[in-house]
């Protein structure tokens, strides 16, 4: 009985202690959602799908003081927003090292949809490697807990039994299950909000469907799918470069081109302004186009 005493005692100082870093986020018509406090002068990270409006919000504090707050960008994409509230001496979160995250370890999910924090006990069900979203956005591990996602939790914490941040809870990725987006995930589009107000990604201007390989050719370039282009928009980096209509994508700089997710992956923001060899296949022969890609607009 003792130890369970003690269990109870210490999940309920982590709380304590962690829910400092969890802020209510006002920034729709209904219930309230949740933040984290992302920097001690008002940088706060929260879900997307919760912030409805871009003007007139509101964080509150765990004080209890309620301060407006900014809208400095959102991704839809990975589902994150970053707000600056006006407030400058918050306790941000210390992040979890990743020998924390692992199958079976006890995870806390704090919210604050009202005045006090509120949290549901949980485990780490299932990790997994990077995965993109129905959007197309990156998400750099799978993590998935059974917690359970109370109304408003989204955008609040996940912490280990220590209180050290593991990830951000959002129920706006996927029904019927509890995902958490990592902190690489957080640390990456925060960065990238903050810089540009949005997540940037390469841009061809075509559009693509699968196509199934003949199996000569398949062989030949050592895959059996590629992309189709079915739309060539104008003045697009596409059209400048010479892509046209029939062309199949099979491989965009050191990405091979079999889905997709792959074209997704490799327009990341990194080759905006950059020339990359587009390989393709026309008229059963393989060739190389050399694309500059530019920002989506």
């Amino acid at each position: 009985m003792s130890n369970l005493i003690d269990l109870s005692a210490a999940l309920a100082a982590t709380v304590e202690q962690a829910g400092s870093g969890v802020v209510r986020v006002e920034a729709r018509r209904r219930l309230p959602a949740s933040g984290i406090v992302w920097s001690g002068d008002g940088l706060i990270v929260t879900a997307q799908h919760v912030v409805q409006r871009d003007e007139n919000i509101q964080v509150g504090l765990a004080d209890g003081r309620s301060v407006p707050a900014q809208l400095v960008g959102r991704d839809p994409t990975t589902d994150l927003a970053v707000l600056r509230a006006a407030a400058s001496d918050l306790a941000p979160l210390p992040h979890a090292g990743a020998d924390q995250l692992s199958v079976g370890r006890l995870a806390l999910a704090l919210g604050r949809p009202g005045k006090s924090v509120q949290a549901t006990l949980g485990i780490i069900s299932a990790l997994g490697d990077g995965w993109r979203t129905r959007m197309g956005g990156a998400i750099d591990r799978y993590l998935q807990t059974d917690v359970v996602m109370y109304p408003g939790f989204s955008g609040g914490a996940l912490v280990g039994v220590d209180g050290r941040l593991l990830g951000l809870n959002t129920s706006g990725l996927a029904q019927g299950v509890s995902l958490a987006l990592p902190i690489a995930t957080l640390q990456r589009v925060a960065d990238a909000l903050l810089a540009h107000g949005r997540v940037q990604r390469g841009y061809l201007g075509v559009s693509t469907q699968r196509a199934k390989l003949p199996p000569a050719l398949a062989e030949a370039v050592g895959q059996k799918t590629g992309l189709l282009v079915i739309s060539v928009e104008t003045d697009s980096p596409a059209e400048e470069g010479g892509l046209t209509l029939g062309d199949t994508l099979i491989g965009l700089g050191e990405t091979t081109i079999r889905t997709h997710d792959d074209l997704l992956t490799a327009l990341s923001g990194d080759v905006i302004g950059q020339k990359v060899p587009l390989r393709i296949i026309r008229g059963g022969e393989t060739r190389t186009l050399n694309l500059k890609i530019e920002a989506r607009p």
